[in-house]
């Protein structure tokens, strides 16, 4: 689906951690097990209905009087069948189908009125709730989407809200309509006939425990039909985007054959909830129906004895008719309405989720003017995925404004982890960490990462122009201000050649561009956020020698009156840096610069050996 829009709006730009990334042939999930069956998760849509309150009260009453219209119809049927066959009152005939023609007039006024209320109110109450959650999913912190797979939470945000989307758009008025309908059409019964009446309405509890009772077993099902769509979601989503490598290895069949088992199982999966939802509409109308044809066997015979009249059986069958049809469609979308209950449980549990990493009830405010002092004291910490096995013990250190200090050491020494503590994606488990000497875990994460500019190893690039994916940095800069940064992180060495300019379509994940020109717009959202702190983390690990120096030239532009962290492998990088932190486990085992801890001979002296040459010192 293309969807069209005058400014694109990008995503927030996170950092995964090695927990985050789930290999391509691992097996899905399995779907959570259905909760309770109950109705209460549509209680969860109460307070959107109650924002437009004044357009459900309108559709309430479009409703009600639709209702009217119907309930009145078997009442003048029974004065024309008792009176107007009569050559003496030959007259009613005329006007009571002059009535009837208004009443219809009536009735399909108001149910016009009633479906355009009710499908508007649906659509907006929809259109809300995904902003909501939306909104909400970007609050979330690392914690959660550690586990969390993208393709299904795509799928609660529009499948699910779909799902909820046609309930409250046409099954709860649907339902509403059918209630007022089957009560009215019941009370005008016992009007009508008493002792009919009393036969009929004995069968309507064994009915609607019928009803209910096959209602839950419908939500069941749904709730498993749509976990495991969701879980197909998510394999496709995760596939897609990495169709090249799946191509590159050719796996194309295996994935395919995949994709095609998860969709088989969730269809198995729908079609036992139809299946359920079928045989609850089947028995409903039977066990209706059949009640309305045994009191219409008592009242013919009642006709016959002279007990009753012709006309007030047919106002009776009428009524009885409309209850039983009220009932029987009601039986029909409660199937609907328990599956969107199931997906507005699906929902509730995103809305009820809460990040680890929040605002404190009294922040701290960071001092003005910015410094760009970094302290970290004592720092411990374990990702929560597995709290047995600590990423960083006790790392201490500081950085001083203005200073460039590179951070250096095997894969899985903790360097990356010191970024998103820094970045606050997630809270230290000891110790504390200090930004212009304020504790962050004090302040605002908003306020901590405003001051904060980061530039990763694998970028993210969005479906839109250069232009917008620079504007990330900083989303009010101004068109001269994106330019200008781009220029400086040298990126118009290769926008001038492109058709558009600064406007031109990158392509999803920017598919279209080099992984040196990517590099290059992510310094430059660096320099136009204009953030005291810089973050290099494996800036240019992945580049050539020619992208590479490139890079770099505009890197140490980026840096320029900024304190900077650099994360890098390649020490040919960070042999200018002022200090350098060397990490192990988790720890900082050497501190000094390049001459003195090759001097050292210790771990760092190992590292640009190897790097270098044996003897070399750089």
């Amino acid at each position: 689906m293309t969807v069209t829009q005058a400014a694109p709006r990008l995503p927030v730009e996170t950092a995964q951690t090695p927990e985050s990334a789930a290999a391509l042939s691992a097996p899905l999930s399995t779907p959570a097990p259905a909760r309770s069956p109950r109705l209460k998760p549509l209680m969860a849509l109460w307070p959107h209905i109650c924002r437009y309150r004044g357009r459900a009260a309108a559709a309430l009453v479009a409703l009600i009087v639709a209702a009217l219209a119907t309930l009145v119809v078997p009442i003048a049927v029974r004065r024309m069948i008792d009176f107007g066959f009569d050559a003496d009152h030959a007259g009613f005939i005329n006007r009571y189908f002059a009535v009837m023609i208004g009443v219809v007039a009536v009735l399909s006024l108001a149910s016009a009125a009633r479906y355009f209320l009710v499908m508007t109110l649906g659509e907006r109450i929809v259109a809300d709730l995904r902003a909501q959650v939306f909104a909400h999913l970007l609050t979330l912190d690392g914690r959660f989407y550690d586990g969390a797979k993208s393709g299904e939470l795509i799928s609660r945000l529009t499948a699910d809200t779909t799902q909820i989307k046609s309930t409250v758009g046409a099954s709860a008025s649907i339902a509403l309509r059918n209630i007022v309908l089957f009560f009215g059409a019941a009370v005008m019964m016992v009007v009508t006939s008493p002792w009919l009446s009393a036969a009929l309405l004995i069968a309507i509890p064994l009915i609607v425990a019928v009803l209910i009772g096959a209602g839950r077993g419908v939500r069941k099902r749904s709730r498993g039909a749509q976990d495991t769509l969701a879980e197909a979601s998510a394999y496709a989503a995760e596939a897609i985007g990495a169709v090249r490598a799946l191509q590159a290895n050719t796996a194309e069949r295996a994935a395919a054959a995949r994709f095609s088992g998860e969709v088989e199982h969730a269809f198995d999966s729908a079609r036992d909830a139809v299946r359920a939802r079928a045989l609850l509409t089947g028995v409903g109308i039977f066990l209706v129906f059949a009640s309305v044809v045994g009191i219409l066997w008592a009242g013919a015979n009642a006709v016959l004895d002279g007990t009753m009249s012709a006309g007030t059986l047919g106002q009776f069958v009428l009524y009885a008719v409309l209850a039983a049809s009220g009932l029987g469609q009601l039986g029909e979308v409660w199937g609907e309405i328990s599956q969107a209950a199931g997906a507005t449980e699906r929902i509730a549990e995103l809305l009820q989720e809460r990040p680890a990493v929040v605002t404190p009830t009294e922040p701290l405010a960071l001092p003005e003017p910015a410094r760009g002092e970094v302290s970290f004291s004592a720092v411990g910490f374990a990702y929560p995925g597995r709290p047995d096995l600590p990423a960083l013990d006790a790392v201490s250190f500081t950085v001083r404004a203005g200073e460039r200090v590179a951070i250096v050491g095997p894969s899985g020494a903790g360097k990356s982890t010191l970024f998103q503590l820094l970045l606050r994606f997630y809270d230290p488990t000891s110790g504390h960490i200090a930004v212009d000497g304020t504790d962050i875990a004090q302040a605002e994460p908003e306020s901590v990462r405003a001051r904060i500019a980061l530039v990763p190893q694998d970028v993210a690039i969005f479906a839109a122009s250069i232009r917008e994916n620079i504007r990330l940095g900083r989303p009010q800069a101004s068109d001269d201000e994106v330019e200008e940064a781009g220029r400086l992180a040298l990126a118009d060495e290769f926008v001038a050649r492109l058709p558009e300019g600064w406007d031109t379509p990158v392509g999803e994940r920017g598919v279209t561009l080099s992984g040196g020109q990517r590099q290059r717009l992510a310094i430059a959202r660096a320099i136009l956020r204009r953030a005291p702190i810089l973050l290099l983390d494996e800036a240019t690990s992945a580049l050539d020698a020619e992208s590479e120096t490139l890079v770099q030239q505009a890197l140490d532009r980026s840096m320029e009156g900024r304190t900077t962290l650099v994360i890098a492998h390649r020490l040919s990088t960070v042999l200018s840096a002022d200090r350098i932190l060397v990490m192990e486990r988790g720890r900082i085992v050497e501190e000094g610069t390049h001459a003195s801890l090759v001097a050292r001979g210790g771990l760092y002296a190992r590292l640009a050996a190897l790097q270098f040459g044996e003897g070399k010192d750089g």
